[in-house]
This record gives C-alpha cells, structure tokens and sequence, in this order.
C-alpha cells in the first residue's frame, strides 16, 4: 500500500460520488469550489489506491423471481477460512464473511427463485469438506435497502489506519 492519505477534499468527494456515482467530474468542482482537473486527477489517484471503485447495483425488482438468501455455515473450526475461499468460489454467491456468533461464514446471493437457492445451499455449500450444517434465511420482503451503506469493502478507516 502507499503512503497516500485521503484528506478532507477525497472525503468531500468520495462523499458526493456515493450519493450519486454518476457525477460529472466538472459538477463535483462546481460544488467543491475547485478546478475540473484537480477534481479529475483526485478521483483517479482514489481509485488507483483502492479508496472508491465504481460498480453497477442490481436492482432486484428488475428480476423476474429475486430471492435474496443468507446462508449460515457451521464449519468444523480449523477449516472455517478454507470453507469460506470454497463457498467464495461459487457464482452464484456475492458474499462471504466470517463470523463470531451463531454461524461461522455467511453466504449472500441473489437468486432466480427458490429452486436455486435450495440447489446452491443443500447441493453445493453443504457437499464442500468442513461443512457441518448450512441454514438458510430467505427475504420475503425488502423495507429498506440502502446500497450506499450495504456495499461490502473494507473501511475508509482501515485504509488509513494500514498508511500510518
């Protein structure tokens, strides 16, 4: 990693790119009170460093069937990082993380329908070796869905804390 810090001016950008991803960079300098190319070299310099990375969001309601499943694997303990690089490795999962509580790694995926989500779980996640149990949870509704805040990646602050 390099010694580059983000400062108040990339937080001030970072800020108004996750409200809106698709702002012109002469629109940030507008509101920012700086040049177009500063805001351009800026915004590159955070991506080069790995602060910001632009992606399209699916929106669920654009899927003929979505079902949204979070999996719960129970893994024998000296094989949880191992189970969790395997379950990476499927397609059809976003996510995995490692727990401390009731699971030890949770599966997200978005799926086609309820048939891919047993398929994935009982058939795939549940066959890799260290698997003890897999329990799954299906959303049947979405009341709140912020992407801004549900994205996974790693924090802004654990960014600098590594540059220090």
């Amino acid at each position: 990693m390099s010694d580059y810090r983000i400062d108040d001016l990339d937080q001030q950008i970072i800020q108004l790119l996750s409200e809106d991803a698709r702002l012109s960079n002469r629109k940030i300098a507008t509101q920012l009170g700086f040049t177009e190319g500063t805001i351009r070299s800026r915004v590159k310099r955070l991506e080069d460093e790995n602060y910001i990375r632009f992606t399209a969001v699916t929106n669920m309601s654009h899927l003929d069937t979505p079902q949204l499943a979070y999996i719960g694997i129970h893994a024998e303990q000296k094989m949880i990082k191992e189970v969790a690089a395997k379950v990476a490795e499927l397609s059809e999962i976003n996510a995995v993380i490692i727990l401390l509580g009731r699971f030890d790694i949770l599966a997200i995926g978005l799926f086609e329908g309820l048939s891919a989500v047993h398929q994935v779980a009982s058939n795939k996640i549940l066959d890799i070796k260290g698997v003890r149990l897999v329990e799954t949870s299906v959303v049947v509704d979405v009341v709140k869905y912020d992407n801004r805040v549900a994205k996974i990646m790693t924090p802004i602050a654990e960014y600098v804390a590594a540059a220090e």
